[in-house]
């Protein structure tokens, strides 16, 4: 079993050393497998052994110490492609995956097989020089020769996996790589359009990219520039010159490279949100996720696909999600590795980072429509009729409770910010969000968020915190961003005390899920109630159910609306009064209860005439 590391240091050109005796000694002794130069390094550092399906790092007592993602260990297993290895000043990526890749390519190609020892030795003295330019490529002082080649191949592709590695579709690629090891072609050319079959980024940009980075950070420093005093308009102007100056000193650097483009990948990156900088600025990107730093997913109209973008790095990740939730007063590290957030521009942003995240931090972006919908948008994207719109808005400005439901995804907080806005003026509506995404248009609004516990564990704030101090604020209506927990009960309470027209959201499939739902909620309140008491509360607040859901081509549009009509022998009682079925939206047989009393109240509705044009 091979493993690869890439050795950094602050001062030196990375390096790449190909592991295949075990147990692998680290050490500033010249008889050491990893021979690391500095005094600071002991004779015997670490050592990495091979176990079963993986590696383990140990340190030998050294004084320095070792450590792996930030914390120092006696022992550490097993290595993973996400975790760094820290030694006195030398950063070290070990590549399991990129060693089990390369043996699989080497041992698959013809006459190279036997020569796999051979390569990995000529591996070990491959030194980077800010990446492959084109005179590092394929057949340079071997211009015939299979191995060459496939030295060549070696250093891309365990190079490459630290923040490209070999996707999982690169089977075909990997064939025809084989063959021409076999057959001795190893001209560029043939290299480059392997790249582009396997799916291997361009490699030498992105390890100049790199480069380009961390001399970007390095000058910063020695300039000692304030840079907490520059707006960020003024932080990407000065580092873009910087960056101009360093690339001007530059004199070995990839053929053919986009340098205004490389240019803004690296400010994104070192200022910026990275690769997700573009994908932001991409209108028709609804959500991203990130699944470790080489793997990004767009959904866009409804449907995934997996972006070309791809961070440098886990640091790069790292630092992305500190900076998005540094500002908001939150935090992410090992003893606390997951959060919610939200950008400025109000998306939604859940992170988590390993340990729990095996592969390498996670990031899931959900974009927040910057254009506020409006009802007769919803209609004229199908996600509802204009008679289903009509009832809800009558609802709204007759104060009925609503409860819109749905999975994730389906659509459920744009449907609750277009009821909200359908809210008359004047009307005081206090919001309670975890993240706040809603964008209302109302004067006389407050917006609340709840806040996760500090460093110490304390200074927690919940939703049914901010609903109990809401009933204290004189709201008109409350705004749920969603109940999923105890504050069901006091959203019920509110509901039934003189907040009518008040909103919320819950998860759930189906108008009879949503009872259930709220039924186990209230009890997570921790209230010793009966069941009969919890569903005469929820048939006295909630007067409409709307259903959400997202079809198979990715639209979302309401797919059923329900009215609660009371309860008998124990049991809420329902009506469906719309439903989206066979294709169109249609209006059911029932008359919704509530007419009359709209009647009293001077509303004139003709119900046959609305459901007419359902």
């Amino acid at each position: 079993m091979l493993l690869t590391l890439i050795i950094e240091a602050d001062g030196e050109q990375p390096r790449t050393v190909a592991v295949t005796e075990f147990p692998c000694r680290i050490g500033r002794h010249k008889s050491a497998e990893v021979v690391l130069g500095s005094w600071r390094v002991a004779r015997w550092h670490a050592e990495i052994h091979r176990l079963d399906g993986g590696f383990k790092l140990l340190d030998l007592g050294s004084i320095g110490g070792t450590w792996v993602n930030g914390e120092r260990i006696v022992e550490y297993a097993p290595l993973s492609d996400s975790d760094e290895i820290v030694i006195s000043g030398y950063r070290i990526k070990p590549l399991p995956s990129a060693g089990a890749q390369l043996r699989g390519v080497m041992e698959s190609a013809p006459h190279v097989g036997h020569a796999t020892a051979r390569m990995q030795d000529r591996a070990q003295s491959v030194r980077l020089r800010g990446g492959l330019s084109a005179r590092d490529g394929v057949g340079c002082g071997e211009p015939s020769s299979p191995l060459g080649f496939a030295r060549s191949l070696t250093t891309s592709s365990v190079v490459g996996a630290d923040s490209m590695s070999l996707r999982s579709d690169s089977a075909e690629g990997n064939r025809g790589v084989a063959d021409a090891i076999g057959q001795g072609r190893c001209d560029r050319q043939f290299i480059e359009s392997s790249q582009a079959t396997v799916g291997v980024l361009p490699l030498a940009t992105m390890e100049w990219r790199r480069l380009l980075h961390h001399r970007l950070l390095q000058t910063i420093d020695l300039r000692r520039k304030d840079v907490r005093q520059l707006s960020a308009d003024q932080l990407r102007g000065e580092a873009a010159e910087i960056l101009r100056e360093i690339i001007a000193r530059e004199a070995d650097r990839p053929a053919g490279i986009d340098i205004e483009r490389a240019i803004e990948e690296v400010l994104d990156e070192a200022i910026g949100l990275g690769p997700l900088e573009r994908l932001l600025a991409d209108p028709e990107v609804s959500e991203i996720m990130v699944n470790r730093a080489d793997e990004i997913y767009v959904e866009r109209q409804g449907q995934l696909s997996r972006s070309p973008l791809a961070f440098s790095g886990e640091g790069a990740v790292r630092a992305v999600i500190e900076r998005i939730v540094a500002p908001l007063g939150r935090r992410i590290d090992e003893s606390s590795p997951m959060v919610d957030a939200r950008l400025p521009d109000g998306s939604r942003v859940n992170a988590i980072i390993p340990p729990l995240a095996v592969r390498g931090s996670v990031v899931t972006i959900r974009r927040f429509n910057r254009q506020v919908l409006a009802p007769e948008d919803l209609q004229r994207l199908g996600s509802a009729s204009a008679a289903m719109l009509r009832l809800l808005g009558l609802c709204i400005e007759h104060r009925r409770n609503i409860v819109i439901a749905g999975g994730t995804g389906s659509g459920k907080t744009t449907l609750l910010n277009v009821l909200s806005n359908m809210i008359p003026p004047g009307e005081r509506i206090v919001t309670i969000e975890d993240a706040a995404e809603l964008r209302l248009r109302h004067p006389h609004l407050v917006s609340l968020e709840a806040r996760p516990a500090n460093a110490e564990g304390k200074g927690s704030v919940g939703i049914r915190d901010l609903v109990r101090n809401a009933l204290r604020m004189r709201p008109d209506r409350i705004v749920v961003g969603e109940c999923r927990g105890g504050e069901a009960l006091d959203m019920l309470q509110a509901m039934n005390t003189g907040h009518e027209g008040s909103l919320t959201t819950v998860h759930a499939n189906s108008p009879r899920d949503v009872i259930a739902r709220l039924e186990t909620m209230v009890l997570m309140a921790g209230m010793d109630l009966p069941v009969t008491a919890i569903r005469e509360q929820i048939a006295s607040a909630i007067h409409l159910i709307v259903q959400q859901a997202r079809g198979a081509d990715g639209t979302r549009r309401i797919v059923e609306i329900t009215e609660v009509t009371g309860i008998e022998a124990g049991r809420v009682q329902m009506q469906s009064l719309f439903r989206w079925e066979k294709g169109r939206f249609s209006a059911c047989d029932a008359v919704p209860q509530f007419l009359d009393e709209l009647r009293e109240n001077g509303v004139s509705l003709e119900w046959a005439r609305l459901a007419e044009y359902a």
